[in-house]
């Protein structure tokens, strides 16, 4: 069981300000959350096989292909309704 000192300890790294109840209240789960650990180590994993990728995705990453670029006669109807257009592109203001 975790002791209230333990808890102080740890409130004081956390910069957590707790009242006496609150103390208990945390000792009380902190050693409940201990216990329940402990449970665990007892569970038996040595015919578990370890999993590096548990869904089996051999690559996650997409094909790199080019976009098709869009229809010119488009462009250039945006370009001509932009408050601003410099080299074909579009001229925003700076945000910085």
């Amino acid at each position: 069981m975790i002791t209230k000192k333990e808890v102080k300890h740890i409130a004081k790294l956390a910069r957590l300000g707790l009242k006496d109840k609150e103390i208990e209240k945390f000792q009380k789960e902190l050693s409940s959350i201990l216990g329940y650990i402990e449970k665990l180590k007892e569970v038996d994993i040595s015919k578990v096989k370890t999993e590096i990728q548990p869904i089996g995705i051999d690559e996650a990453a997409r094909k790199d292909t080019e976009k098709p670029k869009p229809k010119i006669e488009n462009s250039k109807k945006l370009l001509e309704l932009a408050p601003a257009v410099k080299n074909s592109y579009l001229k925003v203001k700076s945000i910085f």
